[in-house]
């Protein structure tokens, strides 16, 4: 029976390639801190569904967090071999977008800037969302040094963290919380 390992051990010299290249690159590369901010936004995102939402929302976040893989096969491949590891797209923001204008008309209106831990599921997605926001900053600064990404892609992920937001109050609405504001 052959065993799967779940190492290589080839960068166990703090390097690694990136998809399509045989070139050796430090860990501590900023492709590799967007990459691996945006592989922490998903596990985030994942932790906060986890958490419990309705059907319609833990669908939706699922699709999220195999939109951000493809974003992630995107940006490892070299840019030569880009096009064969499709990003993101205008329909997949629009899709988010559509998202948010459907769960919009359910919120109230809001008295300031919300403060988090109304709820232990909103919480979550609170805190999915300052993930997914450094992991946007990142991506920005990845792109001004590799350009040719694709605005699709950036505006992707702001999208998302606004989704994320409108789902922790969503959450926070749910559990019965009154929302909590910065000031008073």
């Amino acid at each position: 029976m052959n065993k799967t390992l779940f190492y290589t051990g080839k960068g166990d010299q703090g390097d690694t390639a990136r998809l399509g290249d045989t070139k050796r690159i430090s860990k501590s590369d900023n492709l590799l801190d967007t990459i691996g901010t945006l592989d922490e936004a998903t596990s985030a995102i994942g932790l906060a569904r986890a958490q419990g939402c309705d059907a319609l929302l833990c669908d939706a976040l699922l699709k999220a967090q195999r939109c951000l893989y493809r974003l992630m096969s995107h940006l490892s491949a070299t840019p030569e071999l880009r096009a064969n590891y499709t990003g993101l797209t205008d329909a997949d923001v629009t899709w988010l977008e559509d998202i948010i204008a459907q769960l919009e008309p359910q919120l109230p209106q809001l008295q300031g800037f919300v403060l988090p831990g109304d709820s232990p599921a909103g919480a979550a997605f609170h805190l999915a969302r300052t993930i997914v926001r450094r992991a946007e900053r990142r991506l920005i600064a990845f792109t001004e040094m590799e350009p040719n990404i694709g605005p699709a892609n950036l505006a992707f992920v702001n999208r998302l963290s606004s989704l994320m937001f409108v789902t922790a109050l969503m959450e926070d609405i749910a559990a019965g919380a009154e929302l909590s504001y910065a000031k008073e």
